[in-house]
């Protein structure tokens, strides 16, 4: 497994993005960051909220500055990170009011053959205690897309990256956020696969260059974002959602069952253009939570009938990007 030597801090500059990375080893943890919302000087993990808290031995946090912010991110590596052959990379990014760390400790992502990143969102326009990302009302303006081709490129650069198996996850405001990706780098990112996502409209509209491969989880009793959406939150229902973007990639057959198994009821459109495909996950009863979660990953039930972790990488391995 990667080791670190510990609280070692670098600073580079690379292609008009400066990056600081804090790495922590066994027994020698870094510095706990400041709270939430605050300013940091450069190459500090200050204001980072939690996203550097905890850090494992094969966890780095790490910085970089990307549209004039300093960006904090948890980059998790697998243990055969240092053969050399290129692997995949996982974003998961969190929901509104959650953080890197959290999402980590529920989302079950660690154990994946994949470099697993972790970015911290910006604090919202109103409540700056609430990290969110960019696409929903509440955001607060940062371009959390450049945010995320800055890291990308940052990642290719230094470790052995597969730039052909490129995906991400979130949770809440993070799959909405994920769900953007998809319409906005299509180029980049290979396929997503959003859990309870908060699906505002995008504007402008989702016009990805390329049909993208869709999977989306959601709870028919989640609290929060309503399977049959919030007219006043403009949060359309999960199945309008789903239809959309059978439309865009080109799905000429379904949704067809093709998994029936206690509360959770798995349907696809296929058919599609470029080798994608639209999958769903309902889960009956489930409520804006992690599938196979097993620490809280917020309100309602959450069923144990399917892992997401699993499920999503699944879908990811079928779905690298095209030739």
């Amino acid at each position: 497994m990667m080791r670190y030597a510990p609280k070692r801090e670098t600073v580079v500059a690379l292609g008009g993005v400066v990056l600081s990375t804090m790495l922590s080893c066994s027994g020698s943890k870094p510095p706990p960051p400041g709270p939430a919302g605050k300013g940091a000087a450069a190459g500090s993990a200050e204001g980072a909220g939690d996203a550097g808290e905890d850090a494992a031995a094969d966890t780095a946090y790490e910085t970089l500055v990307s549209g004039g912010l300093r960006r904090h991110y948890r980059l998790h590596l697998p243990a055969d990170d240092r053969a050399g052959r290129p692997l995949p990379v996982v974003l998961a990014f969190h929901g509104r009011g959650e953080s890197a760390r959290k999402i980590q400790s529920y989302a079950g992502l660690d154990g994946l053959p994949a470099i697993v990143g972790y970015p911290q969102g910006e604090p919202s326009k109103d409540e700056a205690d609430k990290r969110s990302w960019q696409g929903a009302p509440y955001a607060a303006g940062a371009d959390d897309v450049q945010f995320v081709r800055d890291l990308l490129e940052h990642l290719q650069r230094t470790r052995a990256v597969d730039p052909k198996r490129v995906y991400a996850t979130g949770k809440s405001n993070g799959g909405g956020f994920a769900a953007l990706l998809a319409c906005r780098m299509a180029d980049r990112i290979a396929a997503v696969a959003p859990v309870a996502g908060a699906y505002y409209p995008p504007s402008p509209p989702c016009q990805p260059s390329r049909p993208v491969p869709v999977l989306e989880l959601h709870g028919t009793e989640d609290p929060v974002i309503a399977y049959e959406g919030n007219a006043k939150k403009g949060v359309p229902p999960i199945g309008t959602w789903l239809r959309g973007w059978a439309e865009r990639d080109g799905c000429t057959r379904g949704p067809t069952v093709f998994m029936s198994q206690a509360d959770i009821t798995a349907e696809r459109w296929s058919g599609c253009a470029g080798g994608s495909a639209v999958e769903h996950y309902r889960i009956a009863g489930g409520g804006h939570t992690w599938p196979g979660a097993t620490v809280s990953s917020g309100p309602g039930a959450t069923t144990h009938t399917i892992d997401a972790a699993k499920v999503l990488w699944s879908f990811f391995i079928e779905h690298p990007l095209p030739p």
